[in-house]
């Protein structure tokens, strides 16, 4: 059936025939979309012209007993050339592919991603903050594509027990609703309505859509039984667990698990981190994924949040390794317009601890006010740390959006109690004709803490950071730019007692090409300013200015192959802007069919300056080379079954060339090297394979063998026999079963 036949079908059908129940199979049965909402105005926001999409795509929308139904026929003339490699979850790369969003409460606070590629696979994520997407959710829906000669079609059914919802007080629902397709060979995105996650405001952007209320009742039951064998110390060890979920009615939502922690099938990539932030895991547990959206709170810059799960089974307070988590509870639901959530956990033994937070939101039209407090209690540590926080989100007009937010926490440790308080606002003005302006102010007092269990990357600290932004979608003619967006920054660091630590100024580009793939560049300079948190407490050092500069380029499947490489230049040691480093690495992808792609990866980098803490108010600068070789295999057997195979390995030379002491004032003074501090070299070793059978819906079989090992020595190496010594590391050699099975009704 050609598009303009199947148009009027859908019409004909809706005016004469009731609606049926939808059949999930990618053929868009007019006699099941009678009655949808027909969708064709669709335009370009990729690059954001606001035109008519390049592409005819037209959706219809259905609010159905079973879930909310949606359709895409997607006209792709033959002369242009699809994308056919098969993806595990989550992991789509270049490919053709729609996007579902939806807001189930219309009130911009939380949305969800649903994601279908044209060869099948599947992404789902969460959408908070405006724009922040994680995709560490894993939902239960529907979906299925079909193609011919004149394009490709998508169907998709999300059921109403998906997401917690406000009960409706007229008997329907306002939906905020966001369709788009991506043009895998172009890279153009095409959308409905003209909305896009490169502006400030992307969620609450979304079209309202009214639609007949419906409830929908679940319970959930997924047992897992596990059984390891340890190769290295040649014992086996047998667990099992459960995850429970109850949806009695849209407004309630309760989540349970049992022995949530053992046996986990997702390795962290690997990472060798000297610096004094410690570095920032996803999780993937499913239990806290699942309706974790409200509880995404950030605060402060990059990653820092008021709740960071991995804390949940994160390191044990009395050094024994990971905590083991007994049980924990979560429930989400609303009481008439306020939204609420409540997380409890707690872990076993003497030093097992109690985490508890509580969220809650209310929408007042241009206000909207949140709130969360959370608790920990650390038996082994003799500590109790709780945190309260609230949040304001203004949006007077369409041009300003203003985000208020003040966090207090208080701890007690042996007695000793410390409390202070955290500030920040973020303040975004779009000035039309692509420019836009953003004002960001932080402030994190001295005793602000919020790691017991939330992630902040540092406290003491003032910061303020203007941002002046232009982007341009119609570049000229000929252009090897699709589109691109350029920034100006200039910031401000001090510590909250007004310690000098920088002014720094930047310009970066992002750019959509015309070949399909992005393009991204990075220029900063620091000013000579002050390191507090190098030492680890022990004193502050005076630094020299800094250099940076970045720039990423990837281009998608061309053939058989797709490839990524980045450049960067940094120079942060002591010698200051005239010593900088240089890092190289090229990633290339070999796709052989659709269901097997291999990827390669290889970096270089020398650091001719590279300065690290030593123990106390000792540094080293550090001649230091690095060498890192990875490798993948993806392969998609069937719709059912995926193999995966990984292997990362790390490798490091530092050669000392000068110690120093903090003397008076943070001046750094070179010193003899003491006997400890030396040169060194590392290599570390990350292999795994997994094997993966889909049994239904979220119930998996995982057949898991891992490998890994970290190698330290006080003497300089070279590269070359520190990757050939990795791969023989064995400090750890696991093989994992694991079988988990959801039972639903």
């Amino acid at each position: 059936m050609t598009l303009r036949a199947l148009t009027a079908a859908l019409a004909l059908a809706g005016a004469s025939l009731p609606a049926a129940a939808i059949t999930v199979d990618g053929r868009i049965d007019p006699a099941e979309w009678a009655g949808a909402r027909h969708v064709t105005e669709f335009v370009q926001v990729q690059p954001m012209t606001g035109g008519p999409g390049s592409l005819r795509t037209e959706a219809w929308i259905l609010a159905t007993p079973q879930g909310l139904a949606v359709a895409f026929r997607n006209h792709q003339p033959a002369g242009l050339p699809r994308s056919t490699q098969r993806t595990r979850r989550d992991q789509m790369g270049q490919l053709d592919r729609v996007n579902l969003m939806v807001d189930f409460d219309g009130d911009g606070r939380t949305g969800y991603d649903f994601v279908v590629a044209l060869p099948g696979g599947i992404a789902d994520e969460v959408i908070t903050s405006e724009r922040n997407f994680n995709d560490d959710w894993d939902g239960h829906w529907h979906h299925a594509t079909t193609q011919d000669a004149e394009g490709w079609s998508v169907e998709i059914l999300v059921p109403w027990h998906v997401a917690p919802m406000a009960r409706p007080q007229d008997g329907t629902r306002t939906l905020g609703i966001y369709l788009d397709r991506v043009v895998a060979h172009t890279g153009e995105r095409i959308a409905w309505p003209n909305a896009s996650f490169m502006r400030p405001r992307f969620l609450s952007e979304f079209a309202r859509v009214e639609v007949p209320h419906y409830d929908q009742a679940l319970l959930a039951v997924t047992p897992y039984v596990v059984g390891l064998y340890d190769n290295v110390a040649g014992s086996s060890d047998f667990d099992a667990g459960a995850d429970l979920f109850w949806k009695p009615s849209g407004q309630f939502q309760l989540s349970a698990t049992i022995n949530p922690d053992f046996g986990q099938v997702e390795s962290d990539d690997l990472v060798v981190n000297f610096g004094a932030v410690e570095t920032f895991f996803g999780d993937k547990r499913p239990f806290f994924t699942e309706n974790q959206g409200l509880f995404d709170v950030p605060f402060g810059a990059g990653n820092s949040r008021l709740l960071y799960t991995r804390r949940i089974g994160g390191n044990a307070d009395d050094g024994s390794g990971a905590g083991d988590v007994a049980a924990a509870v979560k429930l989400n639901g609303s009481l008439g317009q306020v939204r609420y959530g409540l997380l409890a956990a707690s872990e076993k033994g003497e030093a097992g601890r109690d985490f508890f937070a509580l969220r809650a939101t209310r929408d007042f039209g241009a206000h909207d006010l949140g709130t969360m407090l959370t608790h920990v209690e650390r038996p082994w540590l003799e500590r109790e740390a709780s945190v309260a926080s609230v949040d304001h989100l203004w949006t007077p007009d369409g041009s300003w959006t203003l985000r208020n937010q003040a966090v207090a926490s208080q701890s007690t440790t042996a007695g000793l109690r410390r409390n202070d308080l955290g500030l920040q606002s973020r303040i975004d003005w779009l000035m039309g004709d692509g420019w836009r302006q953003q004002l960001y102010l932080l402030h994190l007092g001295d005793e602000l803490e919020l790691n017991d269990i939330g992630y902040l990357d540092r406290n003491n600290f003032n910061y303020a950071r203007y941002e002046l932004a232009r982007r341009e979608d119609a570049p000229a003619e000929g252009s090897r730019y699709a589109s691109y967006e350029t920034r100006w920054a200039v910031s401000n660091r001090t510590s909250a007692s007004g310690l000098h630590i920088a002014n720094a100024a930047a310009v970066q580009r992002y750019a959509e090409l015309r070949d399909g793939g992005d393009e991204f560049w990075d220029v900063a300079m620091w000013s000579a300013g002050n390191d507090d948190r190098i030492t680890r407490g022990n004193g502050v050092v005076r630094v020299p200015e800094k250099l940076y500069a970045f720039w990423e380029r990837s281009r998608p499947q061309r053939g058989a192959w797709s490839l990524e490489g980045m450049v960067r230049v940094a120079a942060e040691g002591l010698e200051g802007a005239s010593k900088p480093g240089l890092e190289l690495y090229f990633e290339p992808t070999l796709h052989l069919g659709e269901a097997l792609a291999i990827e390669f990866g290889l970096g270089l980098e020398h650091e001719p300056d590279w300065l690290l803490w030593r123990g106390g108010n000792r540094l080293g600068s550090f001649r230091a080379d690095t060498a890192t070789a990875n490798a993948s295999l993806q392969w998609q057997l069937g719709s059912r079954q995926e193999l995966r195979v990984k292997l990362e390995t790390i490798a490091l030379d530092a050669r000392l060339t000068q110690a120093w002491e903090v003397g008076p004032g943070g001046r750094p003074v070179p010193v003899a090297a003491p006997a400890d501090v030396t040169d060194f070299s590392l290599a570390n070793l990350g292999f795994q394979v997994r094997w993966r059978y889909e049994l239904a819906p979220l119930s998996d079989l995982y057949v898991v063998y891992s490998r890994g090992g970290l190698a330290e020595d006080g003497v300089s190496r070279s590269l070359a026999d520190l990757l050939g010594d990795a791969t023989s590391l064995r400090d750890a050699e696991q093989v994992l079963v694991k079988l988990s099975y959801r039972f639903a009704n």
